[in-house]
Parts: C-alpha cells; structure tokens; sequence
C-alpha cells in the first residue's frame, strides 16, 4: 500500500518518556497543527491524562514498539505489553456510602478514567493502533471533539505511527494542546462533528491511510474493545450483574460491553445477561429518543436544536454512529434509557465526589444516574448493580 511518509520518527529526540511535562517540551518541531492556531481560551472542559501517561518503567517497551527499524515482530510484542500493563483492567469499586445513602443495594463503579488518557476511548485507540501496524499502516486518521483524539494521538506515538487529527474548526477544547503535545497533527474542518467525521473517513479512503472513526470497516475491533469491559466485570464479581448502566452518546460503548456480555452467556461463564441501560443529556441523544419514543430505529435529530454546554457535550449528537447496535443491546437485554438535565449531572458528580471519593466530570455520571432515577421511582431488587463512570475529571 501506498501509505502517508511519517516524518522525522527515527530522530534519537522521539525516544519517549511519556511524563506529561516531557511530551509538552518534545511538541517543538514535531507534528504541529495544520493551518490553524490553537485556540486560546478553551470553551468545554474534558478529561485528563494520567500523570505521567505511560508508567516510565516502559520505556524500553515504548522505545521498541515506535522504532521502525527494528523487527515487525519485536514492534508488535513491545506495542502488546504496553496495551497489556497500562490499558484495561481499571478499577470496580463497591461504593457503600451511596448504597447508605440512596441504594441500590449493591453497587459498583467501573471507573474508565483510570485508563492512560483518561478514558474508555484509549481501549479502542490502542486496538485500532495495533491493526494498523499489524497492517502495515504507517499514518492513522479520526474526527473528535476532544477525548478520543487524545486517546489516539497517544496511541500512535507510542507505535511510531502518525495521526492527523480531524477538528470541528468552531469547536474548543484544552485537549488539542495534548494531542499536539503526544505528536498528532490537528486539521480544522467546517462542519459539526458528524460531518467532520465523514471528511476524516473520506480523506483515509484517497489517501489509503487506516481510519478510524467509529462507524466503519472497524467497528467489530471497537466493539470488541469495549467487551473487554464486560470481561473485567465477569473476573471480578464472578458473575454477570443485574444491570450494567453507560453514559451512551455514539452507541458504540454500551453495544461493545453488551456483546462481551453476551459471549459470556454463550460461553457458560454467566447465569444471564444483565439488563442494559444507557443515561444521556435531555432530548440529545438519538438512541435515548428512539427508546423512549418507541421506534424501531434510532431517530436522527435536528441539527441546528441541539445546544452543546460543557457539561453535555461529551454526550450529544444529532446522529449516533453505532445507534442502531446501542439500541439493540437496550432492548435485546430488557434495559431502558433515560435523558438527564445538566443539574442532575453536576449534582451527581457532587455525590460521588463527597460520599466515595470519586472526581469525575458530570457526563460521565449520566448511565449512574439512569439507574439512580429508576431506583428512586421503583425500587430495584436487592442485587449486584454496575454503573460505568467514562472518564476522571482533568
């Protein structure tokens, strides 16, 4: 294949520590942004890397798995053992305190944000990364707003791969400085995220680059990515839970954790599979709408209605990529979804941080949240209940 040149990655200066305020002083001279400047005053918050990002005992592994002269082998074992001791396997804690405080009986946070950029999207960013070197891709594209293009920006550095990083030109974040930071090149695209999304996929397909948006020819390695979730939760509580409960704004989470569910069920692991049900912002969610208006498929919103804040934005779009999947896996499993306010989010990040200890930013609450509300309008059955919390507070 005819790949993208990645410039520059054999200069003894790429060789990695991964402390944040090393990345910051690599940044010169490295992949900057495309035609435009970083904006100076971020206009929605997001979640924050871990300090430093790659545990500094990896080093070697890092150095091995970016370097393009050495072994296709050695390259693809190094990039397994950083996936392996630093992404996934994130913590599920019981949280007595808001069991005490308004139940249900017991419930559990699978917190994502203890993951390297403090999200779940650094699971299907590192997958991704290993297909494409597997592949023999050398420059990997994808849209964001903010969190998965961290995920990937730090995903590719660490396999010597190069990421160009598809904007929405009118949109803010303080996550772009990370981006740059761990090697991307930022591109600002007219157009709301949907539509950025369709550029970035476009511009993979002329220039044979691995794209990795959501909603492609990779959506079965992101599914997967995401059932690891459901396998964490299996080796923990040794068993499938009543309910699992996701923030949901694509889909592609709660469809990805449903679908290890299930396999764990096929396989004889589980005595069932636990009820799915997805927490978004208030009449912004296209799956949200189509289950609580009882369509048979998702409903594509109107554009121009939907008012992002910082606190819903991690959450809305105006079409769900993987909707129909996420849908699905609500209906499929006897779950329901629920829209939330803004205040009820905020409240809920409150909570979590004065009873148990937890800072995470308020979208992240919204599948908690969904399980809270029914709790508290019919009460559930004393059982084992599992609220994912998709990122930590920056």
């Amino acid at each position: 294949m005819n790949h993208t040149t990645t410039s520059g990655r054999n200069d003894s200066d790429k060789i990695r520590r991964f402390q944040y305020s090393a990345l910051a002083a690599q940044a010169n001279g490295r992949n900057g942004s495309v035609g435009h400047s970083l904006p100076a005053e971020p206009l929605l918050d997001g979640a924050g890397s871990q300090v430093p990002v790659i545990d500094p005992d990896l080093q070697d592994q890092t150095e091995v798995a970016g370097d393009p002269e050495r072994s296709f082998s050695d390259r693809i074992e190094a990039f397994q053992n950083v996936i392996d001791s630093e992404v996934g396997d994130t913590t599920l804690s019981r949280v007595r305190n808001i069991e005490r405080e308004i139940g249900p009986r017991q419930l559990f946070l699978k917190f994502e944000g203890g993951n390297p950029t403090g999200t779940q999207k650094d699971r299907i960013a590192f997958a991704q990364a290993m297909d494409a070197l597997r592949r023999g891709y050398d420059t990997v594209t994808v849209a964001t707003c903010g969190n998965f293009g961290v995920a990937m920006a730090l995903a590719c550095t660490v396999a010597g791969l190069k990421c160009i990083v598809y904007i929405p030109e009118a949109y803010q974040t303080k996550r772009i400085r990370e981006m740059l930071e761990y090697g991307a090149e930022i591109v600002r695209a007219p157009g709301d995220y949907e539509t950025v999304c369709g550029i970035s996929r476009e511009f993979a397909a002329a220039n044979e680059i691995y794209d990795a948006n959501p909603g492609g020819t990779n959506m079965a390695i992101q599914l997967e990515a995401y059932a690891q979730i459901a396998y964490e939760i299996y080796d923990e509580l040794r068993d499938a839970p009543a309910v699992v409960a996701v923030p949901v704004s694509n889909g592609t989470t709660l469809a990805g954790i449903h679908r290890g569910f299930v396999s764990l069920y096929r396989r004889n692991k589980t005595s069932r599979i636990p009820r799915m049900v997805a927490g978004s912002a208030y009449r912004k969610n296209p799956i949200v709408e189509a289950y609580l208006r009882n369509s048979p498929s998702c409903i594509d919103l109107k554009p121009h209605s939907i008012r992002e804040t910082s606190i819903n934005e991690p959450l809305i779009n105006w079409h769900s990529i993987d909707g129909e999947q996420g849908l699905r896996a609500i209906r499929e499993s006897g779950g329901w979804a629920q829209q939330l306010s803004d205040k009820s989010m905020v409240n809920s990040t409150r909570m979590l941080r004065q009873l148990d200890g937890f800072s995470v930013l308020p979208a992240s609450t919204a599948g908690l949240m969904a399980l809270i509300d029914r709790h508290q309008r019919e009460a559930l059955p004393g059982d084992r209940y599992v609220a994912v919390i998709t990122g930590k507070e920056a």
